[in-house]
């Protein structure tokens, strides 16, 4: 397993940025992508939900705020940022498990969770990790359960200036969505799919779904 100690990329790129993340991301229309991608899921009472890469817990927060009867967990190498998630559920929306780990060594039993998220955190994975970030989201999900996850557009969708600007053209292009399909059809998902787009002040985003 991987150590929780290895090299991660702080969920603003620099420590010294994680107190502008929250609200900058707030600003580029984030609350507004995390909402569709929760509605997609359509989360049920009694289910057991993993965030991958939760960073500072926002998108956990607001699954357990309008779906309390569901269990929530997150994970992240960012220690930093989990005391900010630490806070700010305990100030807003009660108990939600916070895990330091990393997304290509998921410290859970198989089959444990009905559905897992992953939301801007994809293109920030190099290019390895990608496919061990999808293989251990599906081993981790119950048959029958889904992962939901929203990431930057590649290229061929038109990834938008700001993304552009602050991410290599490499990292786009793996964003393609015929890729990122492939990888998670090889990963051992069943029908993988992108259900739509959303423009946005960071680029455009692109929804996924696929099925253990």
């Amino acid at each position: 397993m991987q150590s929780a100690h290895q090299e991660h990329l702080p969920a603003a790129g620099h420590a010294w940025l994680l107190p502008l993340y929250d609200p900058v991301v707030k600003l580029l229309g984030g609350d507004a992508a995390r909402r569709v991608l929760i509605g997609q899921a359509r989360l049920q009472p009694g289910h057991r939900v993993l965030e991958i890469g939760c960073g500072t817990g926002t998108l956990a927060a607001m699954i357990k705020r309008h779906h309390p009867e569901v269990e929530v967990v997150g994970i992240d190498p960012d220690p930093q940022a989990l005391a900010r998630a630490r806070r700010k559920a305990a100030r807003e929306t009660g108990t939600i498990q916070f895990t330091l780990g990393f997304a290509g060594a998921l410290p859970y039993p198989a089959s444990s969770f009905d559905r897992v998220f992953s939301f801007l955190v994809y293109h920030h994975l190099p290019s390895g990790e990608k496919a061990k970030m999808l293989r251990e989201a599906r081993r981790v999900l119950r048959a029958g359960g889904e992962f939901h996850m929203a990431d930057l557009a590649g290229p061929e969708e038109g990834s938008g200036f700001v993304a552009r600007l602050f991410h290599s053209r490499q990292t786009l292009q793996e964003n393609s969505a015929v890729r990122v399909v492939a990888l998670m059809n090889q990963a051992g998902f069943r029908s993988a799919s992108q259900l739509g787009r959303r423009n946005m002040l960071l680029g455009k985003m692109v929804y996924y779904c696929a099925s253990a």
